[in-house]
């Protein structure tokens, strides 16, 4: 006889528990164990069985209320009758927010059962099947030394059997009777049948098969905590847009003075600062460094050839070879929104331009516009204007307002939704169908999955579906913005995505005031870890997932079909963890400080770009901006989408134990150890500075695509 020491706990959200009964015994590489044991502790209750005076005093400690915490976890039950076992009605209470409830409790048990190698839960239900989120259940046997973790991080639901394996990560085995290997193989069919591939566009990377989120697993959901904050997030923000246009009904719009009108409400401290210098040469070059989107900066290695040059432009013509030289010439080309269909919002056109600028890095490290031509030569205009700092100063700002719109559409599109979103979604889903959760692989990627799947599945039915938020405010909208994601398909390269590879070929290494290269690539040596994985067939099959199905066939941009070395791996899953947390945040976290102060990053323009200088007044200025509609819809959006979460779980800090071996717990203490050190190291750059870059420092980066 031996005696077990079981605690099982429930997650810390509402409604994680419930009032059903859950069913838990033991299974040991000796025999099984059904614990006689039935908890109530939503009434306090212990009901017949033989107990300890342990068991005595929990029941007690549950009924005075005193619990000692809460967590999370889903699947749906499939499986045989079991027999009756420990029954736990719901840890926490119906619509009850707490820490994370532990129930503890100890348990005689007549046999040696073993090395423990599963934890089966089966939870009843008689009128309502009331799930119940289970995080983790411990057990320590008679003689242990330490307790064996049996993670579990989803719903529990309907009445079949649940089986969870002992948390020691495992790869595949050749033996078919493995009692692991049997239980990883049932795990993945019964997963592919739950996680299905579907099209959202032809062209683009494919999605989970659901067509709103209720149709998504339990699992892939919002806890209800986020639901809610999410929901009332867009109330709040359609009330804030209400006032605005009821504040701006009577007054007029003619004057760029006139945005500050809607300029209150939910803003930063660097938003702020924008609006007073949006219109500096410097904060313009700036925003291609270290702002929203510093993705498309490149240095040039010769003089554009889109760029024609008038004969009277030969000073700037020299000018540029001399930059061009000394290395420090760059660009910004936008040639991928040339003919790209633009959108018609309440009857009236808007329109897009496919700029090009070119910027000089001076020897005191801004980088300055020096030229900026709004689109590329056509048949109708083989010498198209080109826009100087030196121009009448409504025609430069208008020309920079251009590039600023043309700007937004190529990072909301190609490097947010694209680049991050859909391809974390790719990874999420490809985890799920192919990687069992016993495998290191699935235990490492999981915490970087959490909500993914919801907020694409939210996205495509109401930000960029017919009708949403694009279609009402934003010149790519109305279609144009799916061909635009076609287009950037072909540029989703394999190195794309890895900034050592990236930043190499823009020829952004080493430049002092790039804050977003610097800090990517220490981020990106601190995820690369080579000591907890090697590769297998389940690893195979999970690239192949990936880069044939999810990515469309996308060996042919890069993207491998499987992994060859140690090394290769190690690269691959650098690029999936970086790509769900620290691009999603540098990318994602800037919208609200560089987009809530419209005239920098309008969302559309009214009007077609200037094709003279002299015509250019405050009138078409304020013509071609967005109207107060639209203006006032960008900034909600943008503080939708750009503001901190509540419930944001910063990198690495997830609470989930998946892991249990030493080695890895190991591995995963030294990289929040590294990660602090990155922290430190940012906090003290970031006190140098006028702006200071706060995007990749660790504490701000969510451990998963949420928003």
């Amino acid at each position: 006889m031996g005696r077990y020491r079981i605690r099982v706990a429930t997650g810390a959200w509402l409604f994680s528990g419930s009032h059903n009964r859950v069913q838990l015994w033991l299974v040991g590489a000796r025999g099984e164990a059904e614990l006689q044991l039935h908890l109530r502790p939503v009434r306090g209750q212990v009901t017949p069985g033989p107990v300890s005076m342990r068991d005595q005093r929990c029941g007690q400690r549950l009924l005075r209320g005193r619990r000692r915490g809460d967590s999370s976890g889903t699947d749906r039950g499939r499986g045989r009758r079991a027999p009756r076992s420990l029954v736990l009605p719901r840890p926490g209470g119906a619509g009850v927010r707490s820490r994370q409830q532990e129930e503890e409790f100890e348990r005689d048990v007549p046999k040696d059962l073993g090395p423990l190698q599963f934890v089966k839960l089966r939870k009843h239900h008689s009128l309502v099947d009331d799930a119940w989120f289970c995080d983790l259940i411990t057990v320590r046997g008679p003689g242990a030394c330490e307790e064996a973790a049996f993670p579990c991080y989803r719903w529990v639901q309907g009445q079949g059997v649940l089986s969870l394996p002992e948390g020691t990560a495992r790869l595949a085995g050749d033996n078919a009777l493995d009692v692991f290997q049997k239980h990883r193989e049932k795990e993945l069919k019964e997963r592919q049948k739950l996680y299905c591939w579907d099209t959202w566009k032809e062209g683009l990377p494919l999605t989970i098969a659901a067509g709103c989120q209720d149709d998504l697993p339990p699992n892939m959901r919002f806890h209800e905590d986020k639901r809610l904050d999410f929901e009332w997030a867009l109330k709040a923000g359609a009330l804030e847009m209400v006032l605005k246009r009821v504040y701006t009904l009577l007054s007029s719009w003619n004057r760029l003075e006139d945005f500050d009108q809607i300029f209150w409400g939910q803003k930063s401290a660097l938003a702020e600062k924008v609006h007073q210098c949006w219109q500096d040469d410097e904060l313009f070059g700036y925003q291609f460094l270290n702002g929203a989107n510093p993705m498309l900066l490149r240095r040039s290695t010769s003089l554009p050839s889109r760029l024609a040059l008038p004969p009277e432009m030969e000073a700037l013509g020299a000018q540029l070879e001399r930059e061009l030289q000394n290395r420090s010439l760059f660009e910004a080309d936008f040639i991928l929104l040339d003919g790209i269909p633009t959108n018609v919002i309440r009857g009236e056109k808007q329109y897009l331009a496919a700029p090009l600028v070119l910027l000089k890095m001076t020897p005191n490290g801004k980088l300055l516009p020096l030229v900026i031509q709004i689109q590329p030569p056509s048949p109708s205009s083989p010498t198209p204007p080109l826009f100087l700092p030196s121009d009448p100063p409504f025609a430069w700002l208008l020309a920079k307002a251009w590039v600023r719109n043309s700007d937004f559409q190529l990072h909301q599109l190609q490097y947010h939704l694209l680049n991050t979103h859909l391809v974390a979604e790719v990874i999420a889903v490809a985890t799920m169908r192919r990687l069992p959760g016993l495998h290191p692989v699935f235990k490492l990627l999981i915490p970087h999955t959490r909500y993914t799947m919801e907020i694409n599945t939210r996205a495509r039915s109401q930000l960029i579906a017919e009708g949403g938020i694009f279609d009402q405010a934003v010149s790519t909208g109305g279609g144009g913005h799916v061909h635009l994601l076609r287009r950037a398909v072909a540029q989703l390269t394999y190195c794309s995505l890895c900034p050592p590879d990236d930043l190499a070929d823009r020829g952004l290494l080493g430049i002092p005031g790039a804050l977003y290269a610097h800090d990517a690539l220490r981020l990106w040596g601190i995820i690369a870890r080579d000591d907890v994985v090697r590769g297998d067939p389940e690893l195979q099959a999970w690239c192949r997932e990936i880069t044939e199905v999810g990515l469309c066939q996308a060996q042919d941009r890069g993207f491998p079909v499987s992994f060859q070395s140690q090394k290769q791996l190690c690269h691959f899953l650098t690029m999936c963890v970086f790509t769900c947390t620290a691009q999603h945040g540098a990318i994602n976290q800037g919208q609200l400080d560089w987009y809530a102060w419209v005239p920098n990053a309008p969302c559309t323009m009214r009007m077609p770009p200037p094709t003279t200088k002299e015509d250019v007044t405050m009138a078409t200025v304020m013509g071609s901006l967005p109207d107060v509609r639209q203006a006032c819809l960008q900034m909600t959006i943008t503080w939708h989408l750009g503001r901190r979460q509540p419930d944001m779980v910063p990198l690495g800090h997830h609470k989930e134990k998946y892991f249990s071996s030493p080695k890895a717990k190991a591995v995963l203490n030294q990289f929040r150890t590294d990660l602090e050190n990155l922290e430190r190291e940012i906090t003290a750059r970031n006190e140098q500075l006028d702006l200071p870059y706060d995007y990749l420092k660790p504490s701000r980066i969510e451990n998963s695509v949420t928003i």
